[in-house]
This record gives structure tokens, sequence and C-alpha cells, in this order.
């Protein structure tokens, strides 16, 4: 059944159990965040979709940004002494826009629905050869992208469901795979898309040593601040 969700429009993509830390000072989102915390948004929860290059939600509408996109549910709040706040915030739900609203409230709101994934229908045996491939891919990628110590790996019980946004969580991908994976609802087809991007990426790292930027935010209004 359609939803009604708080919409963030932000210059990244996120995915459902990755964090995502913001520094809130826009005074529409500084709103929300008290709506969040006072529960006129019930749960805790807003929707967070990715802004296409080149656009504007504001002016854009619906075109401007992805059509799937991700819920954030709000897990700690800091308020600052001129009305500003650092909260951080987890991935829960995928969901697809049907509608933009810019009038109800000060901030956008969004008719949603909710996306889940597919039945697995895999072999098991398949499927544990591609968590193993995913994971060692990660750890690739962090060995050569990160410092020891910035960086973990998901637990050994995690389900094959949330094992490739996890996987992902960890790395500086292209907006656009971010994406891809996140519309991907087959979980084992987004293990084998995980292993090969994170292949790609230490490869491209081993050749240039370097990483590519963290994309900011379209907005003024939030950042994460890593």
């Amino acid at each position: 059944m359609p939803a009604t969700l708080p919409l963030f429009p932000l210059g990244t993509v996120l995915l459902p159990g990755v964090a995502l830390p913001l520094h809130i000072f826009e005074p529409r989102y500084r709103r929300l965040t008290a709506d969040l915390l006072t529960g006129v948004v019930p749960g805790k929860e807003f929707g967070v979709v990715a802004v296409r290059e080149g656009h504007h939600p504001d002016r854009s509408g619906p075109d401007g940004v992805y059509p799937v996109g991700c819920t954030a549910v709000l897990l700690d709040a800091r308020p600052l002494p001129d009305g500003r706040y650092d909260v951080v915030t987890r991935g829960a739900r995928r969901f697809r826009v049907l509608d933009i609203d810019d009038g109800a409230r000060p901030y956008l709101c969004a008719e949603v629905e909710f996306v889940p994934d597919a039945a697995p229908g895999t072999d098991p045996r398949l499927v544990t050869m591609l968590e193993r491939a995913a994971r060692a891919a990660h750890r690739g990628y962090c060995r050569t992208a990160w410092r020891s110590g910035d960086w973990s790996e998901p637990d050994e019980d995690t389900p094959v469901s949330a094992l490739a946004h996890l996987l992902a969580g960890d790395c500086l991908l292209p907006l656009v795979d971010r994406q891809h994976l996140l519309e991907q609802t087959c979980p084992v087809q987004r293990l084998r898309e995980v292993r090969r991007l994170l292949t790609r990426e230490t490869g491209l790292l081993g050749r240039l040593r370097a990483v590519p930027a963290p994309q900011g935010t379209f907005h003024p209004d939030a950042h994460s601040p890593n």
C-alpha cells in the first residue's frame, strides 16, 4: 500500500543497513528533525533519495531524483546551540517514489510504495560461494583503500539479503553503481554485482593509488561529516 514519507534529497545513495551521519542546518530540515524527535513524523523514519546529476529537486520535481530510495531511521540527534543538529541515521527500507508534494509541509514529502526483495530461489551452495567471493572482494578493496582499523567485515551470520549492501557501504563506489545495487531486488544477483564492482574498483586503486572523493550532498542543508 502507498505510504507518505518526508523526503530528503541528497547527493549520495543510502543503502539498507548502512549508517548515514548528517549535519542539519537548513531551516526546513531542522523542522523535519524536530518533527522526527517529537513524533509528528511517526517511527523516526524519513526517505532519502539521490539527486540526479545536473538537477535540483525543488525545480525538477520527480525528474530531479532517482525513483528508488531508502528510508533512514533517526538513531540519535544532538542539538547545537544555534538550532542545528548533528544526527546519526541508518538505512532501513527501500521504496519507490510515486509522487512528490512540495506544499504540505516546509520540507518535501512523497507518496511511496515499499519495494521488497524477491525470493532468492538459488542453490544454497551457490549462495555460499558467492558470499565468500563477495567478502573476499570487500577485503581486497578495503585493504587497498583504507588503513588497518578503518573498516570492518560484516558478521558471519549476516543474512544474504543484507550482505551486499553492507559490503558496499564501506566502499566509495560511484553514485550510479550504488543506485544500481539499491534497485536490484535479487539478493543473489546483488552479491554477484557487488563482487564485480569491488574487484573493478580495487584494480583501479592499485593502478592509480587514489580513491574517489565522496560526493558532497546536493543541498547546503545537510552533509555527512566524513
